[in-house]
């Protein structure tokens, strides 16, 4: 039995090794894994010559000097605040303490290599002090335990010479105790998301990592330990990156994933020399543009899954701009470290007398694979005219919702057709067996097609869609995709999203063919106050002082009916739950078998042009 156990584990072992192999990683055994580790501090992420070339561009360059001069605003706002308190307010989560925690040292480390001011190290003293004195970093929810990790490992390294030997103490003491012990007792279990495969993968492993490189010549033994499991288990996450940059767990995901992964690969550079091919793993080096097509005109993200529309930016794509020699990504994280810096904006990006365009030669459109979402623009990075996202893909992704289908629509810097985002996470069973109970989370709360409403759920919650097909060119692009698998009743259903640059149109066209009548549904959400036509055919948004029209082409006897935003009578939940302000505006098909749906969106005064609807296999 005891060799049973033995061989047992070391196939484990060697799995690991193996994939991370497959992947072009070559993480050294435990006992080599800090051979190159640097003992000089700061090691993570920077060096004391990179703080030394802030300080000397906070007192020469006035263009740094303006976008710095916020976050030590934001420094001393901290200075008059509480320290964090352990505080868990849905019973479950230390989130919340753990990221302000972190997000403190950052600037309030960060504020004193600019100005050597010795109040910004105390204050971040009285942070550290009182989380080291927690009973614990609430390991059961690991992301708490991985985040504070992360902020006590900023604090000891970049602060490590202005700390007394008793503060260098106190801080290792607890990112051993609290952190890396509770992270190697999570491998030894092991727990489950040592395994995963979305963001709870980057931010615990990469989070330790973190933490093991502050403190890894001083306690080897573990840091090592801790290096070796959680880089040959990143990779299982990274690859989903591939092969465009995308993220199935949506745009919010995308930033939260992608902080601890550039972070923990930056610092391993910067502390040994070296991620052990991390940063090569296919489809990473794509992820810094992302961003460049989830976010639209109006500044929101093409919010699919558990996703909030508000995007802030991430520091993050300037290392993937250096890193993977990508300028044009410098133009979108630009005006977001300008209007709120954060720490590693200033070590991390570039400020000048004109802000950096996106090139030329960027494409308007672009289609992400396997998370299998299309996105157009009428220039890339442009802020008055049309975007449109369409959302396909595998509903047992981490987050998802049954969105399938569903699509987002700007004009003028307006979001004009809108996803109404994620409810509460801490509803009863919310990533559980009620997931499916509730309104935001199904269909008919999404952009998208709801057959036979008395089926529940309103989509197959394992059923994955493909686009089909993808054009794009300086006219016009366009992406269909087969739902046909998300509908229980549905022998064919495929959506086609046409974007016109041209003629500026934007064109939604359904084909369905059911295997018996039944109701159809076609919904669209919007926030704007609307206008409907005599016939209700036709309707004008108007938001933000701008306008958008949409008109109904076909079928030729359906009408747009305008209402709430909630739960259809048939819904198991019809109560609802999150509350919202927008407008469903729909289209009820009743006793249906073969049909098809043709919407056409145009902007201001534009007037729609007069179009042969042709099926979606001759576009």
């Amino acid at each position: 039995m005891h060799t049973l156990l033995i061989l047992s584990a070391f196939l484990m072992l060697l799995s690991i090794v193996f994939a991370a192999d497959e992947n072009g990683v070559n993480v050294p055994p435990t006992d080599q894994v800090l051979k190159s580790l640097k003992k000089d501090h700061p090691r993570l992420m920077a060096s004391q010559a990179d703080f030394d070339r802030l300080a000397k561009q906070f007192k020469e360059d006035k263009h740094f000097i303006a976008v710095a001069d916020k976050l030590i605003k934001a420094a001393n706002k901290i200075i008059d605040e509480p320290a964090s308190e352990y505080v868990i307010p849905d019973g479950k989560r230390l989130l919340a303490t753990s990221r302000r925690v972190m997000e403190r040292v950052y600037t309030l480390a960060m504020a004193f290599h600019l100005t050597q001011d010795r109040k910004y190290v105390d204050r971040c003293w009285a942070e550290l002090e009182t989380a080291a004195a927690f009973v614990d970093w609430n390991p059961s929810h690991f992301l708490d335990t991985a985040e504070m990790t992360t902020a006590f490992a900023l604090g000891y390294d970049w602060l490590y010479h202005q700390w007394s030997d008793d503060q260098r103490k106190t801080i290792r003491n607890a990112i051993v105790r609290h952190g890396l012990a509770a992270g190697q007792k999570a491998y030894d279990q092991p727990m489950w998301w040592t395994k995963a495969e979305h963001n709870w993968n980057q931010v615990c492993n990469g989070g330790l990592i973190m933490g093991a490189l502050a403190i890894g010549d001083e306690e080897p033994g573990i840091s090592a330990k801790i290096i070796q499991q959680a880089a040959t288990r990143m990779p299982l996450a990274i690859r989903h990156y591939g092969p465009d940059g995308a993220w199935n767990e949506g745009p919010g995901y995308w930033a939260y994933a992608t902080r601890y992964t550039s972070r923990p690969l930056e610092a391993l550079k910067t502390a040994m020399g070296t991620d052990f091919g991390l940063s090569k793993i296919s489809g990473l080096s794509n992820a810094g543009k992302f961003p460049l097509h989830f976010v639209g005109t109006s500044g929101l993200s093409f919010n699919y899954a558990d996703a909030k529309a508000n995007w802030d930016g991430a520091p993050d794509i300037w290392w993937f701009a250096s890193r993977y020699n990508q300028p044009d990504l410098a133009a979108i994280q630009y005006p977001h470290a300008i209007k709120k810096p954060h720490a590693l904006d200033l070590l991390w990006g570039t400020f000048g007398q004109t802000a950096p365009q996106i090139g030329k030669d960027v494409t308007p459109d672009a289609y992400f694979r396997i998370t299998e979402v299309a996105t157009f623009s009428t220039r890339p990075g442009d802020t008055r005219g049309m975007f449109a996202g369409l959302k396909s893909g595998d509903s047992k992704a981490n987050h998802s919702n049954l969105d399938l289908g569903s699509f987002v629509l700007d004009s003028d810097g307006q979001r004009f057709i809108l996803d109404l985002g994620p409810d509460n996470y801490n509803l009863p069973d919310y990533f559980g067996k009620a997931r499916w109970t509730y309104y935001r989370l199904r269909a008919e709360a999404h952009n998208t097609l709801v057959i036979g409403p008395d089926d529940q759920p309103d989509q197959d919650p394992k059923a994955a869609a493909k686009i089909t097909r993808y054009e794009s060119n300086a006219d016009r692009g366009f992406a269909i995709t087969d739902l046909s698998a998300a509908y229980q009743h549905g022998k064919s259903v495929t959506r086609g999203l046409w974007f016109d640059r041209k003629n500026n149109y934007v064109l939604l066209q359904d084909q369905i063919v059911t295997e018996s009548a039944k109701d159809v549904w076609w919904f669209a959400h919007s926030e704007a106050s609307i206008e409907p036509s005599p016939d209700n055919r036709a309707a004008k948004l108007i938001l933000g002082g701008k306008q958008m029209t949409m008109r109904l082409i076909a079928p030729a006897d359906a009408k747009f009916t305008f209402g709430k935003a909630q739960p259809l009578p048939t819904s198991p939940n019809p109560e609802g739950q999150a509350k919202n302000k927008a407008t469903r505006i729909a289209i009820h098909l009743p006793n249906t078998t073969d049909t098809r749906i043709v919407v056409i969106f145009t902007p201001g005064d534009v007037v729609a042009p007069k179009l042969k609807v042709v099926p979606l296999k001759d576009w």
